[in-house]
């Protein structure tokens, strides 16, 4: 019998997405689902804006969200320091698609992660990325000729299909057809793996009522 396969998509400059990670693969150990890992990088100037337009309210809202995490990375036992500047996460990206290609996913996945918010790990470098494939196993070169050559169209291709999806933000995960966005969505989104009749039940009764 072929494993229910949920669709997830991160960032490794986003807090919230590290913090998530324990619990997806909780997830795949305990329910017997499948995660599949996608880039979502996201646009800090779409997402955000840019930096002469935000206002005070909008750092309120980002130190109240670094405090946030933090809480979630401390019951796990994980550091999280704030990122020195503004990122591109293209290269580390384009590393885990290369990863999953060739059995490292769950190693680069954990010390990208882990590296970056302990501001261990420049992902916008390829020279850093490149060493994190070559100590989890993988060719350096092999990457780096990936990375600067196909990656791109394919990483860029990965995002509009996000998009077309409705995906908007990470970490978000797809289940039959249906998102979830944010760590605090993974209870919702158990109880659907559980009872997956109750998501055709519920839109059966909005159907009747309208």
């Amino acid at each position: 019998m072929e494993k229910p396969r949920i669709r997830v998509y991160t960032d490794y400059k986003s807090p919230y997405a590290f913090v998530a990670n324990k619990r997806l693969f909780e997830l795949e150990d305990n329910l017997g689902v499948e995660l599949e890992w996608l880039p979502y990088t996201l646009r800090i100037a779409e997402f955000m804006g840019t930096v002469e337009e935000r206002t005070p309210h909008f750092w309120r809202k980002v130190r109240y969200a670094y405090m946030d995490a933090r809480r979630y990375a401390n019951a796990q036992g994980l550091t999280i320091k704030g990122p020195r500047r503004i990122y591109d996460a293209f290269y580390a990206s384009a590393g885990m698609l290369f990863a999953q290609r060739h059995g490292l996913f769950r190693p680069y996945h954990d010390t990208v992660f882990r590296r970056f918010w302990n501001q261990d790990l420049e992902i916008d470098d390829i020279a850093g990325v490149s060493g994190v494939i070559a100590s989890v196993g993988g060719s350096a070169r092999e990457f780096e000729v990936y990375a600067q050559g196909p990656a791109r169209a394919e990483h860029d291709r990965i995002i509009d299909e996000a998009e077309a999806l409705g995906v908007f933000g990470v970490p978000t995960m797809v289940f039959n057809g249906e998102l979830f966005w944010g760590n605090d969505r993974i209870d919702l989104l158990t109880e659907r793996i559980q009872n997956p009749e109750s998501v055709a039940t519920a839109l059966g009764s909005r159907h009747r009522r309208d």
